[in-house]
């Protein structure tokens, strides 16, 4: 069926809703499959019209987070200011739609020029859009803009910054590492009477723990503890990773049985945080050792851990070890630097394992998933 005809169905069947919900679930199939960006665009335009599929979050996402990788920023303009025309830019969460697809694009200056015409079209602004706001302008990275802008709106809109509004702000002072800033914030929210939830405490603790901030992710964790907020493993995995940083890997191997014993869920990112502290302290037995854990487990190894191991693998001279998860990154469709896999074969070439390769150069060269160019050392 084509695409003009389906839209035709829809609209004819606009008072049947289970029709109008599996035409517009046939309209999203069609954009998802449509290659040229441009015809993308003006699809996406046309099915507007409709307002059942000006409902549809997700389509909204999906189609501007395309665009968004292949750098169309003028196309996601293009889409977004053709909504405006429309009756559902009087309401405060579609124009707070919008400026959240025009954050996640790093697109600021346009999701505030949204925010700026909402008096304009007599639609209120409360934190909902100031939420949107302050978000659009911590994931387009304007970190500068970040503290004014939570400081002067509230004033100037009559609001209080909710949850939401302090764990945005949490999150960019992160992202700017400025961690003192953070959690300042912190004791502002809890002076002001809202209470820090888990995100705001995951957010802290992943960035301090992440930086080798130990003993202030520490301080951070025992603050969620006396607020009694239950640690998921997002929180277990921070700590994790802190402490393989500073080299407590003892303590990181107790820490895992402690998730175990409360059922907390170990994920890659437990296993590799283990890995990546055994490594640090030279330790290849061990660091394998919670490789193979993980094939024990119910998930997979990701591309990070390939990416961490098999060069470690080669620094320590264990030449079998790292081809057998070279063969496992092919196994696994995993992509990874072409130089993890070079290094492997130049090791092999250097103790003449010539067979194996050659078999690793015609692996890069003859999977179905990416092609890597490897070299032989002496065609070099």
């Amino acid at each position: 069926m084509s695409f003009s005809r389906i839209l035709r169905r829809s609209f004819s069947t606009s008072l049947q809703p289970n029709s109008t919900a599996t035409n517009i679930k046939a309209i999203s199939e069609d954009l998802y499959k449509e290659r040229s960006f441009k015809r993308l665009v003006e699809k996406f335009k046309k099915s507007s019209e409709l307002e059942r599929f000006r409902t549809r979050t997700g389509i909204y996402e999906d189609t501007v987070r395309r665009l968004g990788r292949a750098k169309c920023f003028k196309l996601i303009e293009e889409i977004l200011e053709d909504q405006k025309k429309y009756k559902d830019i009087s309401k405060e969460g579609f124009s707070a739609r919008l400026m959240t697809l025009y954050g996640k694009s790093g697109m600021f200056e346009h999701a505030r020029k949204v925010f700026d015409e909402m008096p304009e079209r007599d639609c209120t602004r409360t934190v909902l859009s100031f939420n949107a706001l302050l978000g659009a302008c911590v994931n387009s990275k304007k970190f500068p803009l970040v503290q004014g802008l939570f400081k002067e709106l509230p004033k100037e809109l009559s609001i209080e910054p909710d949850l939401y509004s302090y764990n945005t702000v949490i999150k960019g002072f992160c992202e700017m590492r400025s961690f003192d800033s953070a959690v300042s914030m912190l004791d502002e929210m809890e002076k002001k009477g809202v209470e820090p939830d888990l995100i705001t405490f995951n957010t802290l603790l992943n960035a301090l723990y992440t930086e080798g901030q130990f003993l202030e992710g520490e301080k951070i964790w025992g603050r969620m503890e006396k607020k009694n907020v239950v640690p998921d493993n997002r929180s277990y995995n921070a700590k994790l990773l802190g402490l393989a940083i500073v080299n407590k890997t003892k303590e990181a191997v107790e820490l895992v049985e402690e998730m175990k014993a409360k059922e907390v869920k170990l994920d890659v990112f437990s296993f590799k945080a283990l890995i990546i502290g055994y490594v640090n302290e030279e330790n290849l037995d061990e660091a394998k050792r919670w490789y193979d854990e993980i094939g024990k487990s119910e998930c997979a190894p990701d591309r990070k851990t390939f990416e961490i191991l098999v060069p470690f693998a080669c620094e320590k001279g264990d030449l079998d070890l790292a081809f057998e998860l070279c063969s496992e990154i092919f196994k696994r469709k995993i992509l990874v630097d072409g130089a993890v896999l070079q290094r492997v074969l130049d090791g092999l070439v250097k103790v003449s394992r010539m067979e194996e390769a050659k078999k690793l150069m015609e692996l890069g060269k003859t999977n179905s998933y990416r092609r890597y160019l490897l070299k032989l050392p002496s065609a070099k």
